[in-house]
């Protein structure tokens, strides 16, 4: 552009030039010598002017000749280079390619990465660095769907507070019309309070693979409301009982298998499995004086003191997916649990004895849930889900348990998240039972604390 501007100068001094010996010949025209003197000057300016204009030519060439090669050579660079210069990433459209997240940034990851301008001096900046992470969300199930980076260590001290209640109605008689029963009527209504303390570790052995143990110490409080069968009473017995030890110590490992991204999916393996550490339902006693079941059964089978485990080894697969899809969150999984059998059981009774019960397996347990994390500000997060499991019917001795049928559990979370500080979060989870089987209310507290 200055060159332009140099050669339209260089014209407009010819011209003036021009113009000037015009009128220089009309004020000198009765002098000829010094007319042709002014005549050679001109020329020699003319000249001058010409040899400009030619250099000035041939600096345009060049530019052009420059212009053309870097437009050639701009041709062959890859658009990736070419977004890179800019500083926005593959597209060019200067959005942020990183997969929103609904409440702080990832563990290990520190607020602002990605966002400094990039070494190279010529660009205005550079995409932010994709971690290969799945955004956070509020937790509401018992496997987190974002790993624990590697060489980095979760602890988790939770607690959790359950209540169920149930109402039983047995006819024990005929009916000789649908609205005349003869025989008594067993009614029993049950309140249930359970108190679990659990600590759990995470450790992550590299960015795509975490391994966890999870030590719990539970509290159980039942209550009774019954009225004593075959007696023909009005009175009502209540029956409380209660139980605190050692809860089931469980081991689990997870791994992330693939990378995921901006409307795209991340997909978490896992597998859990659970041991049976704490007081089996087996190990406690009952009211019954010498059998629960069959001819000559005495009392109840209620528990005198009650159990904190659940008796079985089991072995849980489960496969977990995120969906960012900003400004949203969605997540979910699927489960099996699968509980070996136990051979040669026999419950404890009163006065020291003992009923054998034979093999006993109990049903597995199929799982699903889903839900959704919204971001509410950079520290807090919302998440609401769906927890359903089907339980299978147990089998004693490869028949099933009379009695025993197939279960579901259905329970609707919301759940809340708050960064205290960069490597300490609050959690809190609300479950309401959907189902007559399931617990009417759970409220589950984590303070993960990172290392």
């Amino acid at each position: 552009m200055q060159r332009k501007k140099m050669v339209r100068f260089g014209v407009a001094g010819v011209s003036a030039l021009l113009l000037s010996a015009a009128a220089h010949g009309q004020q000198f025209n009765g002098s000829r010598a010094e007319l042709v003197d002014q005549l050679e000057t001109m020329k020699k300016q003319l000249a001058e002017q010409k040899q400009l204009l030619e250099t000035l030519r041939h600096s345009v060439g060049e530019q052009n000749r420059s212009i053309a090669e870097l437009r050639r050579s701009a041709g062959g660079v890859g658009s990736e280079v070419l977004a890179g210069q800019r500083g926005t990433g593959p597209g060019g459209t200067g959005a942020d390619p990183v997969a929103p997240g609904p409440a702080a940034p990832s563990q290990g990851q520190e607020p602002g990465q990605g966002l400094g301008l990039a070494q190279n001096p010529g660009a205005v900046g550079r995409p932010p660095v994709r971690s290969g992470r799945p955004p956070e969300v509020a937790p509401l199930f018992e496997q987190p769907g974002v790993l624990t980076p590697r060489g980095k260590f979760v602890l988790e001290p939770s607690l959790q507070f359950g209540y169920a209640s149930s109402n039983r109605v047995a006819l024990v008689g005929y009916t000789v019309i649908p609205a005349l029963l003869i025989g008594l009527i067993d009614v029993r209504e049950v309140k249930r309070n359970t108190f679990t303390a659990a600590l759990t570790g995470r450790a992550g052995i590299s960015n795509r693979v975490e391994v966890e143990a999870k030590l719990s110490y539970v509290y159980r409080s039942d209550a009774t409301v019954s009225r004593e069968i075959f007696t023909g009473t009005a009175v009502e017995r209540v029956f409380d009982t209660s139980g605190k030890a050692l809860g089931d110590v469980e081991l689990a490992a997870r791994y992330q298998l693939n990378d995921g991204g901006a409307d795209k999916p991340y997909y978490v393996a896992g597998l859990r499995f659970k041991s049976r550490t704490g007081r089996d339902p087996f190990e406690v006693v009952t009211d019954c004086q010498q059998r629960c079941i069959g001819l000559n059964a005495t009392g109840t089978g209620l528990p005198l003191d009650l159990p904190t485990g659940s008796g079985f080894y089991s072995l849980q697969p489960s496969l977990t997916w995120l969906f960012p899809s900003d400004p949203a969150v969605f997540f979910g999984s699927v489960s099996y649990l699968h509980n070996f059998k136990r051979k040669d059981v026999s419950r404890r009774v009163l006065n020291g004895g003992t009923e054998a019960l034979g093999t006993v397996e109990p049903g597995a347990v199929l799982g699903l849930n889903f839900g959704i994390g919204l971001a509410l500000n950079e520290k807090a997060s919302l998440s609401l889900g769906y927890d359903h499991n089907t339980v299978g019917r147990t089998r004693q001795n490869g028949a099933v348990v009379p009695g025993s049928v197939r279960t579901q559990l259905g329970t609707l979370l919301v759940g809340y998240s708050y960064r205290l500080s960069a490597n300490k979060s609050l959690n809190v989870a609300l479950g309401a039972g959907l189902t007559r089987d399931t617990p009417d209310v759970s409220l589950t507290v984590r303070v993960p604390m990172t290392f």
